[in-house]
């Protein structure tokens, strides 16, 4: 009896019952095994890695949120002084208001994914990636964290330029679901993106050239400084290819109640990558893509 008392651990939540044994990983399991078993954990693990990456960008606000605010002020003052003159983009709209949506949409662009594609591509630099690994994590969990942290800094960012250019220029708001419609899609989209990223890239040249060479590019032809219809009919029929413009399309509609295109194309479109490039982020993350080595 002694001998099996002490092989008995008594479990303060079940009121004296005895508590099952811990059991260590079975045969052929690695470290690296928790976060790709088909069983998920409790919400504690997703709760505290989106809280570990909120916390990441948040405690360095002057970086992550001021500084991209302060960005998209000095593209207002030098692009609104300049062009100020220039013929109106839409009917009754002067190129200051028509810029500033552009502007806070490039804003949560940018910034949502720099957060999941830095945070990810950092920790496998540093090796620290496996305190995350570690934990009994599912795929759908360690997804979702980093996305939803993403789209809270592209959201903080893309507030925080509209709080400092309403004094400046007049802007409406005519629709506003379609304003948070496009800010949460858009910064959805590029937050899977910079997950997809951040496991591609092992250095910091990897990130930087999918940024310069991808984002960027993409970012500034996709109509955050021009309408559409001021383009020769080629580069007219180019953009259309470009999802970044039915992004800025649809969210400045929600300002001024007119766009290029139909706002119901542009959610449709923007939906579809968001949902195929979920899919395969999770794929990605299932099969341990760049993450067990």
């Amino acid at each position: 009896m002694k001998s099996e008392e002490k092989n008995v651990a008594l479990s303060p939540v079940t009121g004296g019952e005895p508590a099952p044994r811990a059991r260590g990983p079975g045969r052929g399991e690695g470290v690296h095994s928790s976060l790709f078993t088909p069983h998920a954990s409790a919400p504690t693990g997703f709760y505290t890695l989106f809280y570990k990456e909120w916390l990441r960008f948040w405690k360095v606000n002057v970086q992550t949120v001021l500084a991209p605010v302060l960005t998209a002020l000095l593209f207002l003052l030098v692009f609104g002084h300049t062009l100020r003159n220039v013929s109106e983009p839409y009917p009754g709209i002067v190129y200051t208001s028509f810029l500033v949506p552009g502007l806070a949409m490039m804003t949560v662009l940018q910034n949502a994914f720099a957060n999941a594609s830095s945070s990810l591509m950092q920790s496998k630099m540093t090796g620290n990636i496996i305190f995350v690994l570690l934990p009994p994590l599912s795929h759908r969990e360690f997804f979702f964290a980093y996305l939803l942290a993403a789209i809270a800094r592209g959201i903080v960012c893309g507030a925080g330029v509209l709080l400092v250019t309403v004094w400046f220029v007049e802007l409406r708001f005519e629709h506003p679901l379609w304003i948070i419609a496009f800010a949460l899609l858009g910064s959805g989209i590029m937050g899977v993106l910079g997950i997809i990223a951040g496991l591609q890239s092992d250095k910091i040249d990897q990130l930087a050239a999918f940024q310069n060479f991808i984002i960027l590019p993409l970012t500034f032809l996709s109509g955050v400084f021009y309408s559409l219809h001021s383009l020769p009919p080629f580069w007219q029929g180019l953009s259309h290819l470009n999802p970044f413009f039915y992004m800025v399309d649809g969210f400045r509609y929600g300002f001024f109640g007119v766009g290029d295109v139909s706002p119901w194309l542009s959610a449709a479109i923007v939906a579809g990558c968001l949902t195929a490039l979920s899919f395969l982020t999770l794929w990605l993350i299932r099969k341990g893509y760049k993450l067990r080595h």
